[in-house]
């Protein structure tokens, strides 16, 4: 095999290498998968749970595409939720808690079955480039492996440097190795590279937590799933607790301030803005007197306990001092403190919207090396690489999802266009169309797609096309049947809504605030139709029923913004000679060479002005 010339090389397998290297096997490239350790496929690094909020709908994006994400924590979940169900469905978001080493045994069995793929244990250091064009690897060995294309998916592993109070290690995860020799080279070649840091909270032993003094958090009634297929369904779940820090925790860490490399000054490169360590909480809402932790189970039989939302950095005997003085914590056991890591990326403005780096044909970049963070946004990247990798060197298009198509498509058009400087988490409020990418509809707006492309069977199509109809169908009967006041009017009087004197389409009656389709269901009529359908589709025709008018506009206004992504910016344009354009403008132009007018409007810095130039410039 080492003497192979493979079609794809994928480096790394976190979620973005995992769905990388899957994605370009499954649709037909001889794909290697080059890990530092075969036992670590698929590992779940931080906390042990996929999806949340804006996240839960990216796993659904992935598992309409025909990626494995949904399969694999739908298969490990031993909890789920829908979030935000008491806002509209464009906030639904689900989540999973899942068994970690479960999680990743899915993960390396689903690999292990998928045609075309390969794997090999080695540290990746060097990466061979013949005429600005990747041409291999080279690994710690001295082993040459030859490719047609490559995708980098290094993690935290990039010259990786851990954290503990005043101790620093080397490594890419706690009791890991870093990786080096990468950054260097591609620094050589001329991409700009830059430092960014993570953390995670200590694992203690769940044995010695009293929960009584916590509050219990179980998983939906009637737990949904991730995938669309046929994957098992909960039937026993696993609780949560929730607790909370207090005063004293506090002083006890801030205590150790002076010992804390976020404070002094060991740590420059920026974290997670939404996920900060617990001293970094202390500090900057200092007007706060206790900060909500969640206490969760790492999988069915071990009795390690992850403590989400007391990511810390500081030294080891300050964080179990702390934590003693937690309500069920005081006799806390604790199996690793938290930490700190700090690792290499590279600004994403250095890519195209296919992953592909600028400065080096058919070399990709997917997951943190792109500055992000989450295993969701990590593997969203990888699946769309690893689909581009294989279009690229099967003489194949571009594969691109905009903005009004999915959340992965906000994610890379908004690391593209605007880069980052600090870890990038994907939220709802980063979507502009976010009720037309709701989670439940993934599947009617990315299943053809994954078809066309390959990576989605007939059957799955089939299952989706009659999704489509049997709620097609629904939504007609409840346009169609008419209900009469003696009828309405008790339900109305339930949700403390308006009595009707005349007789109301069903549909007009849902679009009412707190009016549901299960209310209208104890009417016999509505019931004995409504109850042949399955949750799915009875979900999606409520939904268009109650937000039409909503989804219409919001589809009005994808289709002018539309325009302006049909006007092309030639590759070789020079922004300089356009004397009336903002010195801001022609130096972010310059640097992201956007494709289309309407990425051009998307850069940071970049004014409704300068664009208006552009176009007069353009013949527009």
């Amino acid at each position: 095999m080492i003497n192979e010339v493979y079609d794809v090389i994928v480096v790394g397998a976190g979620h973005a290498g995992c769905e990388a290297a899957a994605a370009a096997a499954n649709l037909g490239s001889k794909t290697l998968l080059v890990t530092m350790n075969m036992q670590t496929i698929g590992q779940m690094s931080c906390n042990p749970a996929m999806g949340g909020i804006a996240k839960g709908q990216i796993v659904r994006e992935i598992d309409a595409m025909g990626g494995y994400s949904g399969i694999v924590a739908d298969k490990s979940a031993i909890q789920f939720k829908m979030l935000n169900l008491s806002k509209g469905p464009a906030m639904w978001s689900p989540r999973t808690q899942n068994d970690r080493m479960m999680f990743a045994e899915e993960w390396r069995l689903a690999l292990e079955n998928t045609p075309n793929l390969d794997f090999f244990q080695d540290m990746v250091k060097q990466l061979i480039i013949e005429n600005n064009k990747v041409a291999g690897v080279v690994t710690s060995l001295g082993i040459v492996i030859k490719a047609k294309s490559v995708v980098l998916t290094n993690g935290t592993f990039l010259n990786g440097l851990i954290h503990v109070g005043d101790k620093q290690l080397g490594g890419g995860r706690m009791g890991e190795p870093r990786a080096f020799g990468i950054t260097e080279q591609l620094v050589s070649l001329g991409f700009e590279a830059g430092r960014m840091k993570t953390g995670t909270p200590p694992r203690v032993d769940g044995r010695s937590l009293d929960y009584s003094k916590m509050e219990e958090q179980k998983g939906d009634e009637n737990p949904q799933k991730f995938s669309y297929l046929d994957t098992p369904k909960l039937t026993k779940q696993l609780s949560c607790h929730i607790v909370y820090t207090n005063e004293t925790v506090h002083d006890i860490l801030r205590e150790g301030f002076d010992r804390s490399p976020m404070f002094n000054g060991t740590i420059q490169s920026l974290g997670p803005r939404y996920c900060p360590s617990i001293e970094d909480k202390i500090n900057r809402f200092a007007e706060r007197n206790r900060h909500q932790l969640f206490v969760e189970p790492e999988g069915w039989k071990t009795v390690e306990i992850y403590v989400n939302g007391f990511s810390s950095s500081l030294p080891e005997d300050v964080q179990i001092k702390a934590m003693k003085y937690i309500p069920g914590f005081e006799n806390v056991k604790v199996f690793r403190p938290g930490y700190a890591i700090e690792y290499d990326y590279f600004p994403p403005t250095q890519l195209n919207h296919t992953l592909e780096t600028k400065l080096v044909e058919n070399l990709y970049f997917a997951g943190q090396i792109n500055g992000t963070t989450g295993y969701e946004e990590a593997a969203g990247q990888g699946l769309i690489a690893g689909i581009n990798a294989h279009n690229k060197v099967h003489d194949k298009g571009e594969f691109i999802l905009n903005r009004d198509e999915a959340y992965i498509g906000v994610l890379i058009d908004d690391l593209i266009t605007k880069g980052t400087e600090e870890p990038y988490r994907m939220f709802t409020s980063r979507a502009e169309y976010r009720l037309l990418l709701r989670q439940d509809n993934a599947d009617i707006r990315l299943t053809e797609k994954a078809y066309n492309l390959g990576l989605a069977k007939e059957e799955r199509l089939r299952k989706v096309e009659e999704k489509i109809a049997k709620s097609d169908e629904l939504e007609t009967f409840l346009r169609e049947t008419s209900l009469k006041p003696g009828i309405i009017n008790p339900i109305l009087e339930t949700i403390e809504s308006s009595p009707v004197d005349q007789a109301y389409r069903a549909a007009q009656i849902l679009t009412r605030p707190n009016m549901t389709l299960e209310r209208l269901e104890t009417i016999e009529a509505i019931k004995d139709v409504a109850s042949t359908y399955e949750n799915e589709v009875r979900e999606q025709a409520e939904i268009n029923i109650k937000y039409k008018g909503y989804i219409e506009k919001e589809k009005e206004n994808v289709a002018k913004l539309n325009r302006l992504e049909t006007i092309r910016i030639p590759e070789d344009f020079d922004y300089s000679k356009i004397t009336s354009l903002s010195a801001e403008a022609k130096q972010k132009m310059a640097k992201v060479k956007p494709k289309t007018i309407a990425q051009a409007g998307r850069i940071s810095g970049v004014s409704p002005a300068d664009i208006n130039v552009l176009l007069i410039y353009l013949g527009r």
